[in-house]
């Protein structure tokens, strides 16, 4: 592919290196494992509201699961309505919602002026190129965008390991007001390499910290994850 950069790229990454990297917990299914993300130091609890994935939970549950913990609650959707999306996030009570599907911006648009709560999309990484024109469509109607791993089919939370090179181009031409997620592969060993090359304001994780069952949090993990994220030193 072309080896320029994105558009409107710069020749340097924001510095970022005074405010220490925010981490979202993805994919909970448990309340146990909530809290237990709350008390390491989680800032996001995500929870995938969209049926068919095998971390779904229905609205009503994922309230339960996220309810009076000191951490942002982040309602996952895939290919929602407004209507449907609006329903399923005030039924959570949540402060971000992440659009996983192929919603186009003018859906972005709507939701985004239907709650008090912030919008993030998430965008695949196959290429810089792809994925800086893909950034370039939502940049103005979201309040944040979510850079992960690609993998055929997948719509994501799959572990798909983000190619961190690729990704760098991108980072490097987002707008300072956006917020940037990063996700895609990571775990506790992986997440410092992260940090230090994308400087993203979050970190995002659901395989990465699991043992086995989908959805089921391996506490240990989590806090590593934690850790190591929020104590990597941004040169």
């Amino acid at each position: 592919m072309d080896d320029a950069g994105p558009p409107g790229g710069g020749d340097h990454l924001p510095d970022v290196a005074a405010a220490a990297v925010r981490v979202k917990i993805c994919g909970l299914t448990r309340r146990d494992d909530a809290v237990a993300a709350a008390r390491a130091g989680a800032d996001y609890l995500g929870v995938v509201l969209s049926p068919g994935f095998p971390r779904s939970v229905l609205p009503v549950h994922a309230a339960e699961v996220v309810a009076g913990l000191p951490a942002v609650a982040v309602a996952v959707l895939v290919d929602e309505s407004v209507t449907a999306a609006r329903a399923a996030a005030e039924a959570v009570g949540v402060g971000v919602i992440q659009l996983s599907g192929r919603e186009p911006p003018q859906l972005a648009a709507a939701l985004r002026a239907e709650g008090t709560w912030q919008v993030w999309k998430a965008v695949r990484v196959r290429s810089a190129v792809q994925a800086a024109a893909e950034v370039e469509r939502y940049a103005p109607v979201v309040d944040g965008v979510l850079l992960e791993g690609w993998r055929v089919g997948s719509v994501g939370g799959t572990g798909a390991r983000l190619g961190l090179a690729e990704a760098e181009r991108v980072r490097r031409g987002l707008a300072p007001d956006l917020t940037v997620v990063v996700a895609g592969g990571l775990t506790p060993e992986t997440v410092r390499e992260a940090v230090r090359s994308l400087q993203p304001d979050v970190v995002d994780v659901s395989s990465g910290v699991e043992r086995g069952t989908p959805g089921r949090k391996d506490v240990d993990r989590v806090r590593r994850f934690v850790e190591n994220a929020k104590g990597t030193n941004i040169p």
